[in-house]
């Protein structure tokens, strides 16, 4: 049985979540769809210029996990650029401020986040 998935913290979600190619029309192009949380993993690497273990502890996901989501971002945005693609940011597992269900005494969250 694999592993649940934690959230992955989220603190800015975009305010723009579709782009097409310049004179292309929506019903001709294919769509690639970019999680939130790549998305995010994106905005503190590349543009907070964090490094991998700052963006990975403000996330609250291990430096491996962080490195596979924007690995992931990387390689869909590099094929929706060169294949004309649009780009459509939506889904994803992620909450937007952080875990609420932390115990106040040890700090552990009770269903693993």
């Amino acid at each position: 049985m694999p592993r649940p998935i934690k959230c992955r913290r989220v603190e800015n979600l975009p305010q723009y979540t579709y782009f097409i190619p310049a004179d292309r029309k929506k019903c001709e192009i294919e769509d690639i769809n970019i999680k939130v949380e790549e998305i995010e993993a994106m905005r503190l690497k590349d543009i907070e210029d964090l490094n991998q273990e700052e963006c990975a502890e403000r996330m609250q996901i291990s430096r491996q996990t962080f490195q596979n989501i924007i690995d992931s971002a990387r390689k869909k945005i590099a094929t929706a650029i060169i294949e004309g693609k649009a780009i459509n940011i939506s889904g994803g597992d992620y909450t937007k401020n952080g875990c609420n269900c932390r115990c106040l005494s040890c700090g552990k969250c009770k269903w693993g986040c």
